[in-house]
């Protein structure tokens, strides 16, 4: 798989593979989450390429205390033939040549899958609990 930097013609393409995996919610419009992350560390939103064709992402950030993954997604065809991980890979390699001392992200609670897959591959549940707060609606 080749991995390289989010472009914006990968949009359409990008939206429809957060939306085959179940990623997209209706308050949060994925357009929005892609022109938020282009003005911020826009080299870290990671598209993996099989074959030309989109089949894994990741949205990777640090904000000088804590790196963060956001939208890790991998198509349904193909997972379980280690994408994820090699996405998470590149991700982490990316933030601990940045310096960045821990990862943190957020799972659903009901999304049972992923979190046996964060496991797998090393992380742990912390001892927190996430609060959130909006301050632009994206309705």
């Amino acid at each position: 798989m080749l991995i390289r930097p989010y472009q914006p013609t990968d949009e359409s393409t990008v939206i429809r593979l957060w939306e085959r995996t179940g990623l997209t919610r209706s308050w949060n419009d994925p357009r929005k989450d892609i022109e938020r992350k282009q003005c911020v560390q826009s080299e870290w939103f990671l598209v993996g390429l099989l074959n030309d064709n989109i089949i894994a992402t990741a949205m990777v950030g640090y904000d000088g205390h804590r790196g963060w993954i956001n939208y890790l997604a991998v198509d349904p065809d193909f997972q379980g033939n280690g994408y994820g991980r090699e996405m998470m890979d590149h991700a982490e390699k990316l933030l601990h040549e940045f310096g960045c001392p821990k990862i943190n992200l957020q799972i659903r609670k009901d999304n049972l899958t992923a979190i046996a897959f964060y496991e797998s591959i090393g992380f742990i549940e912390d001892a927190a609990v996430s609060f959130g707060k909006r301050l632009i609606p994206d309705d």
